[in-house]
């Protein structure tokens, strides 16, 4: 079983995953890198994967303590968990990405048997557990029930889930699926681009070389929209910004990065970041520019996404991030369930994380009664 402690800002092991896998020759001195590339066999999500973590680790959690927890040559195969924190003696272990861009996450275990093992390895340690924001129907989940039964307390409570739409032939023509005052309302949009100037539509897979100039033209797109002056736009949060050009650079290297626009004249009036990943396509950032409101370019441009997507055979078009009202309204009410897990080990920052978290559930109890 390895168990190690990392300093992600020195070790090989980050470094080594950034090498293509035909020039990486030091898994000897490494296991860990070769782990890594077995387990992401297992990966439901994209944000398990190393782009993901590793981005993280050079960016928004390049401060952060780190620990690598997996199991090697179990009977139920192999299994890896990267765990983040802060720095304190009673800082918990976290799933990186949930706090910094709420994405949700897992560990990477294909089978029962390596979950349990997994599991096994996490109780193991006195630190509490905090994962804002997994899949209800992880693997990981009862394993953790049964490796901290007589060892601590697991507590298991609804998150927000993640929106998906179930994608077959039929949306190919994306409009058929909604009412007629919605396809009203595209048909009525589209005149109005059109109106506007040349309508064109994108969706790119940068090589690295194009990545930066197509990512810049992206994020000034999202930077003329309403996240400006709510200070949400990657533009004008810089640590933001550097996370997903890392990220989305990395992916771009893979051939999983998508880069869509909607054109109005040739300028860029609406645009989407996503990932091709696992039969699926994966939406991680929107934007549109407020000058051009009265055409809701980002509504035709995910109009366009979903027939391109289901024109490629994916199987689902996943909105990642939260369920804002707009995606229940507009597009979809089915959703991924996810759960928030915290645990409670035995011991001095057990109690103390108790404690904790039970004078904050009463805060909010006491505010929400009298206001």
């Amino acid at each position: 079983m390895e168990h190690a402690q990392i300093d992600v800002k020195t070790s090989v092991a980050i470094a080594a995953f950034e090498r293509p896998p035909d020039h990486a020759r030091d898994e000897l001195v490494n296991p860990l890198a070769e782990a890594w590339r077995k387990c992401e066999s297992a990966a439901s999500l994209p944000t398990q994967c190393h782009a993901f973590v590793a981005s993280l680790a050079d960016t928004m959690l390049a401060d952060a303590e780190w620990e690598f927890v997996g199991t090697a040559d179990t009977a139920g195969g192999d299994a890896l968990l990267p765990l983040c924190r802060d720095r304190g003696y009673f800082a918990r272990w976290r799933m990186a990405g949930a706090r910094e861009v709420f994405e949700p996450g897992d560990g990477l275990c294909g089978t029962p048997e390596a979950a349990v093992a997994l599991a096994a390895a996490l109780a193991s340690d006195s630190r509490p557990l905090c994962f804002a924001r997994m899949p209800a129907d992880s693997l990981l989940i009862p394993a953790l029930r049964g490796a901290l039964r007589g060892r601590g307390w697991l507590s298991v409570r609804p998150a927000v889930p993640c929106p998906t739409i179930a994608l077959d032939e039929t949306w190919a023509e994306p409009e058929a699926h909604f009412n007629s005052g919605r396809r009203s309302d595209f048909r009525r949009a589209a005149r109005r681009a059109q109106q506007m100037g040349a309508v064109a539509y994108e969706v790119l897979s940068p090589s690295e070389a194009e990545f930066d100039r197509l990512f810049d033209e992206a994020i000034a797109v999202e930077l003329e929209s309403w996240k400006r002056a709510a200070g949400t736009a990657m533009a004008v949060d810089r640590a933001k910004e550097e996370f997903f050009r890392a990220y989305f650079r990395r992916t771009a290297r893979l051939g999983q990065l998508r880069i869509a626009f909607l054109r109005i004249d040739g300028r860029a009036v609406a645009m989407q970041l996503a990932l091709e990943w696992h039969g699926r396509f994966w939406l991680f950032k929107i934007g549109y520019d407020e000058a051009y409101a009265k055409c809701s370019p980002g509504t035709l441009l995910m109009l366009h996404t979903l027939g391109w997507a289901a024109r490629r055979g994916l199987a689902g078009y996943e909105l990642l991030g939260g369920v804002e009202p707009w995606i229940a309204a507009f597009w979809t009410r089915d959703g991924r369930p996810c759960v928030q897990l915290r645990s409670y080990p035995l011991g001095l920052r057990g109690a103390i994380a108790l404690l904790s978290d039970a004078s904050s559930t009463l805060v909010k109890r006491v505010r929400r009664r009298f206001g």
